[in-house]
């Protein structure tokens, strides 16, 4: 019966539209995102010149108020931020979520904790953790920064699904709380860890719910048991909104920021002055045109279905259990669906594209944009019989992203 289980989640991958849309809230640890800290007097400078966003506004709090905390909580809270480290060419290397830890002792007067003491907790890539520490600190110099591996004790968490938000939850979230930072008769039973980590909103869009670090063997506030998903769920949301995440879904040395959406996804301040990179991602900003961009996409069969699961999924539990002996071999074709596969148009014979990241009928890929958009029906997946490509404009798109294409594709 495990092999019916394991066979019935891995399937769920591969229906045309996911079920997670119609799904209440959910929440996953990220296993594979990792935590860094940084710690010293020097911490904003040295990470203002090195990254894409604009690190002074994790140093600018923000009183407890209606859009962070509710009004009776002395916490002063600073919303975090999604950035980039580059190459010196404006390549992409890795991607950071910062944070700055809540802080009960900062005073609304503006006093405090000595500078020195400065703590800025970084959420990132694990499978290139080594390589993130080792570039951080060749690029520390003289900076009076330290950085240090947390990934023991704290870890990342996503809540998303549904119509999840950051209102009433939020207050509710923040007003649970981490800590001593309030009243304790405030409290609830879900109260964890005395460092103040709360619930904030993504940093890059609102549809992918909330984000953030909490001390690790614990469960965060407002995630029930039957809510706890796993982080393969959250990877098809992203998928459907058209977001990639981390070092394995963007092309690290060679992946242009503003194709990956980079801009649009709040990550890159075009007032924050130098950081590595800044002149490739300044230049290209200001020409105005962008010709590729990561697209979400479905890889669907000749008659419009997304997977061979959906056969299956209308069948009995014994039909399952009867064909899981062939079905490795059935799912070959499908899984031949990779980062790396080339798109290309069926009627012009060109490459529109490549496929960057792939999970069963789910997937983003690299596309020129007036090709990606001209016509359904005509995007193949090269060298796959029998398997069509559909690209999908993401609702969260700025309308310039895409109406400068819109007469190209016209008058094809």
């Amino acid at each position: 019966m495990s092999r019916l289980t394991s066979s019935v989640q891995f399937l769920k991958h591969f229906s045309t539209q996911s079920h997670l849309q119609d799904a209440g809230p959910m929440a996953c640890v990220l296993r594979t995102r990792s935590v860094i800290r940084f710690k010293g007097p020097d911490t904003i400078k040295f990470l203002q010149g090195l990254v894409t966003n604009d690190v002074r506004r994790l140093d600018d709090p923000e009183p407890a108020g209606e859009n962070n905390t509710i009004s009776n909580m002395p916490v002063v809270t600073v919303p975090p931020l999604y950035a980039a480290l580059l190459t010196p060419q404006g390549r992409f290397l890795y991607d950071f979520f910062l944070y700055r830890p809540p802080r009960s002792d900062k005073q609304l007067d503006g006093t405090g904790p000595n500078p020195g003491e400065l703590e800025i907790y970084a959420d990132v890539d694990r499978s290139v953790l080594d390589e993130i520490l080792m570039t951080l600190k060749k690029y520390c110099l003289r900076s009076k920064v330290d950085i240090e591996n947390m990934a023991e004790e704290f870890s990342c968490w996503q809540r998303f699904g549904g119509k999840n938000s950051l209102s009433t939850e939020k207050l509710e979230a923040d007003s649970v709380g981490w800590g001593d930072t309030f009243n304790s008769s405030g409290v609830s039973a879900s109260r964890g860890h005395k460092s103040g980590w709360h619930w904030d909103k993504d940093p890059r869009l609102d549809c992918l719910g909330d984000r953030g670090i909490f001390p690790s063997n614990t469960t965060p506030p407002l995630v029930e048991a039957d809510e706890e998903t796993d982080e393969e769920d959250f990877l098809l949301w992203r998928l459907e909104k058209g977001v990639a995440e981390g070092s394995m879904e963007i092309s690290r040395g060679d992946g242009i920021p503003l194709e990956y959406n980079f801009a649009g996804l709040n990550a890159i301040s075009f007032d924050e002055g130098c950081y590595v990179g800044e002149e490739l991602i300044a230049r290209t900003h200001h020409r105005g045109v962008i010709r590729k961009r990561l697209i979400p996409l479905r890889f669907l069969d000749n008659s419009g279905k997304g997977t061979i699961s959906q056969w299956f999924l209308c069948h009995s539990r014994l039909t399952i259990l009867v064909c899981l002996d062939n079905f490795s071999l059935l799912i070959q074709r499908w899984n031949k669906v990779a980062p790396g596969s080339e798109v290309n148009d069926k009627t012009s014979g060109k490459k529109v594209g490549t496929v960057t990241t792939a999970l069963g009928s789910h997937g983003l890929g690299l596309l020129r944009l007036d090709e990606a958009f001209k016509d359904t029906g005509t995007l193949t997946i090269k060298g796959l019989e029998g398997i069509r490509v559909e690209s999908i404009r993401p609702e969260w798109w700025p309308s310039e992203w895409f109406l400068g294409y819109q007469q190209v594709i016209e008058a094809s």
